[in-house]
């Protein structure tokens, strides 16, 4: 990991098409600007984390919903 001390107004250059600018510290608040490419995905870490974590909750499912459609097939036969 590179570990970089910015300023406010000062920016960081991720490849060509990527810059990331300090806008504003405060306290222990940083507000970032990103300049990039809209074929370029900038997204908050903890929303994917969040999205990963109900993705895999719904494709899993609950234990009584196993137990209410093994009934219901064993019902059917």
């Amino acid at each position: 990991m590179l570990v970089l001390s910015r300023k406010a107004g000062e920016s960081v250059r991720v490849g060509d098409d990527v810059v990331i600018t300090i806008l504003e510290v405060r306290g222990d608040m940083v507000r970032v600007g990103i300049d990039a490419p809209r074929s370029v995905s900038v997204q908050r870490a903890e929303l994917i984390e969040q999205l990963a974590s109900s993705n895999r909750e719904a494709a899993s499912p609950s234990a009584s919903a196993v137990a209410s459609l093994a009934e219901a097939l064993r019902k059917k036969d």
